[in-house]
């Protein structure tokens, strides 16, 4: 990013430990990402050959830090939301503990909402060995249904060796071990066209209204601003969440998260009305509203990074894992760049997320899967892929391929964990992990009539109630 550090922006204090115990898991464990990359100039380090984020990492080189089982005829799957280039690295990972075991591994493509994919699996007698979940919520939910097993000795020996207690934390329910954070995510980014900015005279905001006076010089020099990926509502609850953790404060954030406070409240409204400054205005918005809600994820990245300097948009906010949609034609640092999203209150946003291995058929081999995840091995392999980020500190920050990555890791290692996860993770996945339901189709809606702030709220107020059923 391209903060200085005379410009560092301080991280938010934890509120006072007044939450329950579920809930200080679910809010103590993955901004480390966020807490520390915000801080940091990420495009000011890039250089000419800091190389791209797309998957051209030599993996051949592992270490063997960990101790695996021979699994020879062992049959395993894993089920994850994964897709395109993500998915294709993580399979590296595990060919790689294939070959260390003699297991056979297969991916199994999963469908959001997760929960729901796993049920119709568990209902028809032929659930995956082991799932990465997405949400602290789904994990609660696999193991109050019965679905999730333990941790075994080894797999929590690897998490004590290699994690903070705050990401060992967030993988418990009731303070039994149930998840591996393999996987974490710095949402609180927004990456740009570097030459597109070039071109048009603009600069790094730092604040909202730089945000908004960027994004119009931008728009004046023949560049439409904003790319956004409508198509999956989870993109637009990242705006939302960074905007109002940054307006309203963390304990505000903290308070809805748990849904103490309705989303009727006056704070929401706040948010929404500033979203609406960018989403209420059409030609700001790649496609308008309309060519956003049928522009998936990797599309709004990708098409900030094609069209030479005329891109469909100029700059789109996602977290660290949209390298892996950046061309290899760009260079990270150099021809894509990247800012923490912008302050709208005292302090810029800290949002971050990350993905579990849960164990759900319990065998020597899933067992033997989860310890491997939890290694530095298993996360080394895909952090030299790019696009990646890990918990586990003991990953060798060079193993990341490029400066801007490099930075953004050791922010996660170095910062502890303050922080907060994000907001629509934490909440029932009824309301918050659905598609074409409750926040996300709301948001959704949002985005094609930003003046209806009082009518989302009430639908939001209504939609949560009836999840989180107080």
């Amino acid at each position: 990013m391209r903060m200085t550090s005379s410009t560092i922006r301080t991280r938010w204090s934890p509120k006072p430990d007044t939450a329950t115990p579920q809930h200080r898991r679910a809010v103590k464990a993955a901004a480390a990402v966020a807490a520390g990359a915000l801080a940091l100039s990420l495009s000011a380090c890039g250089s000419s050959d800091e190389g791209s984020g797309g998957s051209t990492g030599d993996t051949d080189d592992t270490s063997n830090n960990v101790t695996l089982p021979k699994l020879d005829g062992t049959s395993l799957e894993v089920a994850a939301v994964w897709s395109g280039t993500e998915q294709a690295n993580f399979k590296k990972v595990l060919q790689e503990f294939e070959k260390r075991t003699g297991a056979k591994v297969t991916f199994v493509p999963a469908q959001d909402p997760i929960i729901n994919f796993i049920g119709s699996k568990v209902a028809g007698g032929q659930p995956p060995d082991v799932v990465m979940l997405p949400q602290p919520g789904a994990i609660k939910q696999a193991v109050d249904k019965g679905w999730a097993k333990q941790l075994g000795s080894d797999a929590v020996k690897e998490l004590g060796e290699n994690y903070s207690q705050g990401w060992q934390d967030i993988g418990k329910v009731n303070g039994k071990p149930y998840g591996v954070y393999y996987k974490a995510a710095n949402k609180s980014l927004i990456w740009y066209n570097n030459q597109v900015f070039e071109n048009a005279g603009a600069s790094e905001p730092e604040t909202w209204p730089d945000l908004l006076n960027t994004a119009q010089t931008v728009f004046d020099s023949g560049v439409t601003p904003f790319s956004i990926g409508g198509a999956e509502g989870w993109t637009l609850t990242d705006w939302f969440e960074n905007v109002y953790l940054s307006q309203a404060g963390p304990e505000k954030y903290d308070q809805l998260a748990k849904h103490e406070i309705k989303w009727t409240d006056p704070s929401v409204k706040d948010a929404l009305t500033t979203l609406a400054q960018v989403w209420g205005k059409p030609d700001w918005i790649a496609g308008g509203a309309n060519g956003a809600l049928q522009t998936d994820f990797p599309a709004s990245v990708t098409q900030v990074f094609t069209g030479g300097d005329q891109p469909k948009a100029a700059m789109v906010a996602a977290g660290d894992f949209a390298q892996v949609n950046i061309p290899s034609s760009m260079k990270i640092g150099t021809d894509a760049k990247v800012f923490p999203f912008p302050a709208v209150g005292d302090n810029g946003p800290v949002v971050s997320g990350g993905d579990a291995a849960v164990i759900l058929e319990d065998s020597k081999g899933s067992q033997a899967l989860a310890t491997w995840l939890a290694s530095p091995d298993a996360a080394s392999i895909q952090a030299k892929l790019g696009g990646y980020l890990s918990p586990n500190k003991n990953v060798p920050n060079s193993d990341y391929p490029n400066a801007v990555q490099q930075k953004i890791a050791k922010a996660l290692i170095d910062a502890g964990d303050d922080f907060r996860f994000d907001m629509s993770d934490q909440a029932p996945q009824a309301f918050g992990g659905t598609p074409g339901k409750g926040e996300w189709k709301i948001l959704q809606d949002f985005l094609k009539n930003p003046k209806d702030i009082a009518g989302t709220q009430a639908k939001l107020e209504a939609e949560a109630a009836a999840a989180y059923g107080n």
